[in-house]
C-alpha cells in the first residue's frame, strides 16, 4: 500500500507541468524567430534561399517529431556531445515549430491580394517598405489564430520529450503511477491538466478568428 494521497498526486503532476510549460513557450517563441527569418528566405528574392527553406520544411514536416527528438539527443553524442534532455528537447521543438510557423505565415502572406504589391510599389516602395508597411500588417491580421491555434500543437508535443528523459507532465504521470499503482487517478489528472493548458488556447484561436473576421468584412 503507497503512502500517495490523491492531493500529493495532483501536487507532483503541477510541478511537472511547470516544465511542460516552460518548454512549450520557449519552443513556441524560439520557433517563431527562427520561422520570422526563415518566412523572409522563403518569400525573398533569393532563389538559394527559397530552396534551403523549402527542403528545411520538407524535413521537418515529412519526419516523425520523435524521430527529430532522438537525433538531437543522441546524434551529438556520437562525437562526444553531452547533450541534456532539456537542451535536446528545447532545439528539437524549436526547429520542428519553425518549420510549421513558416509555413502558415507564408500561407498569410500569400493571402494578401496581388493588388496590394502593385499598389505599393506604384507608390515607389521598395521590397523592405512593402513588406513593413503594406503587406506584414495584413498579413498579421491573418496569422494571429492560426499561430494561436498551432501553439496547442507544441503544448502537445512536449509529451513526446518523456523519451529522451525529459520529465515533464507526460514522464511525470508514469514515474507517479510506478511510484502509486492507480494509473486511472494518474492518467485522469494528467489529461485534466492538459485540458486546462490547451483549451483556452483552442477557444482563444476560435475567438480571435471570428473576431478578425468579422473586422475585415465590416472593413
Amino acid at each position: 500500500m503507497n503512502d500517495f494521497t490523491t492531493w500529493d498526486i495532483l501536487r507532483n503532476l503541477l510541478l511537472a507541468a511547470r516544465w511542460t510549460v516552460l518548454l512549450s513557450v520557449v519552443s513556441f517563441i524560439g520557433g517563431g524567430l527562427v520561422g520570422a527569418l526563415l518566412l523572409f528566405l522563403r518569400i525573398g528574392k533569393s532563389r538559394l534561399g527559397q530552396i534551403f527553406v523549402r527542403f528545411y520544411v520538407e524535413i521537418f514536416q515529412g519526419t516523425p517529431l520523435l524521430m527529430q527528438l532522438f537525433l538531437a539527443f543522441f546524434g551529438l553524442g556520437l562525437f562526444g556531445i553531452d547533450v541534456p534532455a532539456w537542451l535536446a528537447a528545447a532545439v528539437a521543438l524549436i526547429l520542428w515549430s519553425a518549420a510549421f510557423l513558416t509555413e502558415i505565415w507564408r500561407g498569410c502572406v500569400e493571402a494578401v491580394a496581388r493588388g496590394q504589391w502593385e499598389a505599393s510599389s506604384s507608390l515607389g516602395m521598395g521590397y523592405l517598405q512593402q513588406m513593413r508597411y503594406v503587406i506584414l500588417p495584413q498579413a498579421l491580421r491573418v496569422a494571429v489564430p492560426p499561430t494561436v491555434g498551432f501553439s496547442v500543437q507544441v503544448v502537445k508535443g512536449t509529451a513526446l520529450t518523456s523519451i529522451i528523459g525529459f520529465v515533464e507532465l507526460s514522464k511525470a504521470g508514469t514515474m507517479v503511477t510506478n511510484a502509486t499503482f492507480e494509473p486511472f487517478t494518474v492518467y485522469g489528472f494528467v489529461a485534466l491538466i492538459y485540458f486546462c493548458l490547451c483549451w483556452p488556447l483552442s477557444k482563444s484561436s476560435q475567438i480571435l478568428e471570428r473576431k478578425l473576421n468579422v473586422a475585415h468584412r465590416n472593413h
